[in-house]
């Protein structure tokens, strides 16, 4: 059975034919100035690409979440600064604004989203609390008929240049962790502060710290119920570990195929760098590792499409060990190529710093492992 159908196969192919046209000029730019890539992004929302899972009705790819899969490993592939900058905005933002939002919310600001007019975050990471997400301090009081937030967010993607934000605010005694934890859709204001923070990969993503100074929201600004935030935000990283996947594969791919090109023209000895056995032993354990982590995160968004429980599980294996794939594929494509692969110059080198925030961001390998666990332990 393939996991994959024709429509997906179409997916890639516009999404690889964007990525070398459009994102591959701008790739070096990313990463050494930490460019914000605002034409491309609108680019990339004329084509449907931004907001893969997005209903056409607002503008977005129609696509389910193996299409969101096949776009960012085409991204990836490319860029992994560009391709999270998607899957963050794409899915943390507009996928869960689609699944949760008010239909007004949805109709005022999934169009202005999917075309790349304007710019999306999911703010819920703290200084406090980046795995232990039900601890977190920022808070929502209840003042008169409208709710005033003051909080302060950290490694936010795309953060430094979001027009709305979804944010994750206490709406009750921190003591109640989960259960008092509202989903606010905010507009970007002057209540709002922002700052850059320089990041090892992933260059070029609008990484920010986020401050929250009395920011006003109404009731219709909430995301679902109040105190209901939690099933909000775990719906959100449950369907962004698998989407993240992608952007694993694609990482691991792009760098890949560098060091393949490179072992076929590197001489060394009187010999092609290929022709040695070690390379070609090194090479094959690659390309192995990576159709593992294809078929691990085709497999888990293909349970999401057909709304198997299994999903639950198979998200955090996914991210688990496509996220472990790419280090390690990133770390053999830089062996392979030597010094040159510790330079600059080298996108091996790029990719290898792009990899490691995969066993970091949307929950780290301990967390995914601690959740495995668990679900084993529950029979899942």
């Amino acid at each position: 059975m393939s996991l994959l159908t024709q429509e997906h196969e179409l997916a890639r192919k516009t999404a690889r034919e964007f990525a070398e046209k459009y994102v591959d000029p701008i790739v070096r730019k990313m990463d050494r100035e930490n460019y914000y890539p605002r034409e491309t992004i609108r680019d990339a929302g004329e084509l449907g690409i931004l907001t893969p899972t997005v209903p056409a009705e607002y503008g977005g790819g129609g696509g389910d979440l193996r299409t969101a899969v096949v776009v960012l490993e085409e991204l990836g592939r490319i860029s992994g600064g560009f391709s999270l900058l998607v899957e963050a905005l794409g899915i943390l933002f507009a996928d869960a604004v689609n699944k949760h939002a008010s239909k007004r919310q949805k109709e005022e600001i999934l169009p202005k989203i999917a075309s790349g007019e304007k710019i999306g975050a999911f703010a819920l990471s703290e200084p406090c609390c980046g795995s232990d997400a039900a601890a977190i301090q920022t808070a929502a009081v209840r003042r008169g008929g409208e709710w005033v937030i003051n909080g302060h967010k950290m490694w936010i993607t795309n953060g430094h240049y979001a027009d709305y934000y979804l944010v994750a605010a206490r709406t009750g005694p921190r003591e109640a962790r989960h259960k008092a934890i509202t989903v606010f859709l905010l507009k970007r204001s002057n209540c709002v502060e922002t700052s850059p923070i320089e990041v090892m990969g992933v260059r070029g993503t609008g990484t920010a710290e986020v401050k929250f100074n009395n920011c006003a929201a109404s009731d219709d600004d909430i995301v679902g119920e109040v105190n209901g935030g939690w099933k909000v935000i775990v719906d959100t990283l449950n369907v962004g570990r698998t989407a993240i996947s992608g952007v694993a594969v694609g990482i691991a791919r792009g760098a890949f195929e560098e060091a393949l090109k490179w072992a076929r023209n590197r001489e060394l000895f009187d010999r092609k760098l290929i022709e040695f056995q070690n390379t070609q032993f090194e090479l094959a354990e690659m390309y192995a590792s990576i159709e593992t982590a294809k078929t691990l995160a085709y497999y888990a968004a293909y349970l999401y499409d057909i709304n198997s429980p299994g999903f639950l599980i198979m998200s955090h294996v996914a991210k688990l060990q496509t996220a472990r794939i790419a280090v390690d594929v990133t770390r053999r494509a830089v062996q392979i190529e030597g010094g040159f692969g510790y330079s600059k110059e080298s996108k091996a080198e790029m990719f290898y710093r792009d990899a490691k925030i995969l066993e970091i961001g949307e929950g780290t390998n301990e967390v995914m492992k601690y959740v495995i666990y668990k679900l084993i332990e529950k029979g899942q």
